[in-house]
């Protein structure tokens, strides 16, 4: 029930915050493909808490355990169980939640919807879920590059109001790891960091934008009218803890131009392929991709968990304050450019076996 994702390859993830470990069963993968689990544990590491001063002080090695599914390095078309322990859990920093709402946190709404909620750190609803999600987004990786030579980048472009330009034709998986905040315009990114530290020392957060593309994606795949690639990219998006938006190629700044220039013009390369002048459609057209790069932006609010005094309610609807304690985030965005990766790679390697099973296997 909402716990699951995509259609031939699927995923379902398990766990909270504080409990005893995080995981996810991957169903759907394609028998014999080599799998690199140090590749897999890499993409764990970019993602997990205390990398950083600018990230959540929580220490967890997140070290990857396998418990069915690879046999000697390669899948084996059963389903595959992984998970991380919680090893740096600290419930009883969240006692004085017990019975109080945090503002924009899901405590509320989950309290209406189910009746009972963890609240050891938000429990289900904690970005620690994404441990799941990184997970299975790195063997879906790995499976991509045996059906098409694609690679997968996202990068930090905006912390609050500082913004990077960054050309995605010409940005690599170097320049966005060079530095902590995973900009890659090390001189814009010295200013990302340093408004980060500032909201930190303010007892406070701020948000930002990330920028993926994806390469080398085939013409072909996806699916008309409800299962459009793009409406699919959405959806994993608009699924990720403080996501709040999500444009494609040109995005809102298309409203601004004339059909004239926002049209991709096409023509015929020098190996006979077709292709478009630009790129204004991100990489797909009719909810199909056309062989472009695939363009999209996602936008992160400020992380919920603040060190100020608010106002809220309690549990039995009386108006209080609460000023935070525990271990955050003072911006989400350095960690959640694996999890923009992670299910950009699911939503793919989906519609590819989707395109698959639609020629017959071919």
């Amino acid at each position: 029930m909402g716990n699951s994702f995509g259609s031939l390859f699927r995923v379902t993830s398990f766990g909270e915050s504080h409990g005893g470990a995080v995981g996810v069963i991957v169903d759907g993968c394609p028998s014999n493909i080599d799998i690199d689990l140090d590749a897999v544990q890499h993409e764990l590491t970019r993602r997990r808490p205390g990398q950083s001063h600018i990230t959540t002080p929580r220490k967890e090695p997140d070290q990857l355990e396998v418990l069915s599914g690879i046999f000697k390095g390669k899948t084996l078309g059963t389903p595959i169980a992984m998970m991380v322990r919680n090893q740096d859990a600290n419930p009883k920093a969240y006692d004085h939640l017990k019975a109080v709402f945090r503002p924009s946190h899901a405590d509320y709404t989950y309290q209406e919807k189910f009746g009972i909620r963890n609240w050891q750190g938000g429990g289900r609803s904690s970005a620690r879920e994404t441990i799941a999600r990184v997970a299975a987004g790195a063997i879906a990786k790995q499976v991509l590059t045996q059906i098409a030579p694609i690679e997968i980048l996202a990068y930090v472009t905006q912390i609050h109001q500082i913004r990077a330009h960054v050309d995605s034709d010409a940005v690599q998986a170097a320049d966005i790891e060079a530095n902590i905040v995973r900009c890659p315009d090390p001189a814009i990114a010295k200013e990302m960091i340093t408004r980060i530290e500032v909201a930190r020392k303010e007892g406070d957060s701020v948000g930002g934008v990330i920028a993926c593309v994806c390469r080398g994606v085939p013409a072909g795949w996806g699916e008309p009218v409800f299962d459009k690639i793009k409406a699919d990219l959405s959806k994993a998006m608009m699924s990720l803890p403080a996501s709040m938006g999500i444009e494609m190629g040109s995005g809102f700044a298309g409203v601004e131009m004339t059909g004239k220039a926002h049209n991709d013009a096409f023509y015929m390369d020098d190996d006979g392929q077709v292709r478009t002048k630009t790129n204004f459609s991100g990489g797909t057209q009719g909810g199909i991709t056309n062989g472009e790069p695939i363009l999209f932006r996602t936008a992160f609010k400020p992380t919920a968990t603040i060190f100020s005094t608010q106002d809220t309610v309690t549990e039995d609807k009386k108006n209080t304050t609460l000023a935070a304690k525990g271990r955050h985030d003072p911006c989400v965005l350095p960690r959640a450019v694996p999890i923009v990766e992670a299910m950009a790679a699911l939503v793919l390697l989906d519609h590819a076996l989707r395109h698959q099973a639609r020629k017959g296997g071919s």
